[in-house]
């Protein structure tokens, strides 16, 4: 029997994964941080006007979930997400140690940020960011959503990412511009 592969997911993969799996489990990978730094230019904006999707940048650690894959269902998995995640190549693909919830270490599939990619954003300001995702909209629907689901499904796990719900606080915000 081929053995299974684990996929770390830490974005849209956490609450829309695509792929079967035969358990998903909440996970930890250590030396680097989930941020809004791809610009997306497909699923969450345009060419002419890019959003922001996650990406898993240098640095902290990032919890996630993590995906029990089916050794039959191997190729068919990796095709998947090569043809998601690999549009413009703006990810690695690599393998890294993920701990599970349980304290397992396993090695996970995971695509992490190419800094030297065009389409890579790190270090936007907060402001700028925020501007971004308020204007952006592609194939999959408006990048606030996205960013919304993601949070969402973080908190549903019991998980807090004070990053990103200080983003969605603003995204949400009426009186964004009147507070102090």
């Amino acid at each position: 029997m081929d053995a299974t592969i684990w996929v770390f997911g830490y974005g849209s993969l956490m609450w829309n994964p695509g792929f079967p799996h035969l358990r998903a489990v909440q996970a930890r990978m250590h030396g680097v941080r989930r941020a809004l730094c791809i610009r997306s230019t497909y699923y969450r904006g345009t060419p002419d006007n890019p959003g922001l999707v996650f990406g898993l940048d240098r640095g902290g650690s990032c919890h996630g979930v993590a995906f029990e894959v089916a050794g039959t269902d191997r190729e068919a998995v990796v095709a998947y997400l090569r043809a998601r995640e690999q549009i413009s190549m703006v990810y690695h693909e690599v393998v890294r140690p993920v701990r599970l919830a349980s304290g397992e270490m396993v090695g996970a599939l995971v695509y992490v940020a190419n800094q030297g990619h065009e389409q890579y954003a790190g270090g936007l300001g907060f402001e700028e960011t925020l501007a971004i995702i308020r204007r952006s909209a592609g194939e999959m629907g408006p990048n606030v959503d996205y960013v919304t689901a993601t949070l969402r499904r973080l908190q549903d796990m019991g998980i807090r990412d004070r990053s990103l719900e200080r983003t969605v606080e603003a995204l949400t915000d009426l009186d964004t511009g009147l507070s102090g």
